[in-house]
């Protein structure tokens, strides 16, 4: 159903890794309240107009600019170019940084049969790539004088923070560091306005989450031990990163919050 509630009108939010799963929802979920949307993600020219068609159609029906960038958010030239295009007429109006980037290794730590070892490399790129860079972009934002007043830093971790699966070492490595990145966030950007947070979903049936061995145990162990009896869906994990960007939610900062419908409590 259509919601014409509008409070972010004017507003504005960056979505890095908005093409799929988690980001793609939170796009969808804002516009409908108002957002406009820089939605950042790498994709091939197939999957790209398939993308561009969709997002059209929501800026339509949703009265919202949503403004498509096919680059690389991990490059440093890509990422000050776009904050340099992007921010023409934009002072202080980015309510959102949204950190949705899924890339990284995966891999067991030693050499199992035909299976390739983590490398160093592997490990800092997938840091990189899934929780450090969130703390490059939002230095740049911030001194290219775009967040809002009252803005809104949020990224995804995961149970695999601190239990094991397997091939999911570097991945667990990367989130634990954004978790501990995201306190030090909240503390020292409080000063600007800035609110930084998490969202642990529960097993989600996202591409990400397919390419990781075995993720169908994964999601049939998640339903058995979730009390809703079904696994999370994109639009949950949306639906609650609407609310962390309302007036409301002004207050929570620092926190890690479960979006799993209470499956992290088994």
């Amino acid at each position: 159903m259509q919601n014409n509630n509008k409070q972010f009108s004017g507003n504005w939010a960056i979505v890095l890794g908005g093409s799929s799963g988690f980001g793609l929802a939170a796009v969808e979920k804002l516009a409908r309240h108002g957002m406009n949307i820089a939605v950042l993600y790498r994709e091939t020219a197939a999957a790209e107009r398939a993308l561009k068609e969709n997002l059209s159609q929501l800026s339509d029906v949703n009265e919202t600019v949503i403004q498509p960038y096919n680059i690389n958010a991990l490059d440093n030239a890509a990422r000050a170019k776009f904050i340099e295009d992007f921010g023409a007429n934009k002072k202080n109006t980015v309510k959102l940084l949204l950190h949705s980037i899924a890339r990284g290794n995966l891999k067991p730590l030693v050499k199992e049969g035909d299976k390739e070892p983590l490398t160093q490399e592997d490990i800092q790129l997938t840091t990189y790539a899934m929780a450090t860079s969130l703390l490059d972009w939002t230095k740049d934002i911030l001194a290219a004088d775009l967040f809002h007043a009252d803005g809104r830093i949020i990224g995804l971790t995961s149970e695999g923070s601190d239990k094991y699966w397997e091939g999911y070492a570097a991945v667990s490595i990367a989130k634990a560091s954004l978790e501990s990145l995201t306190t030090y966030m909240a503390v020292e950007l409080s000063k600007y306005g800035l609110k930084t947070n998490l969202i642990q979903a529960g097993i989600t049936a996202t591409p990400s989450l397919k390419r990781i061995p075995d993720s169908e145990r994964l999601i049939q162990h998640a339903m058995a031990r979730n009390p809703s009896g079904r696994i999370t869906k994109p639009e949950d994990v949306a639906n609650v990163i609407y609310l962390l960007c309302t007036y409301e939610a002004a207050w929570i900062n620092g926190t890690v919050i479960h979006v799993d419908g209470g499956e992290h409590c088994r």
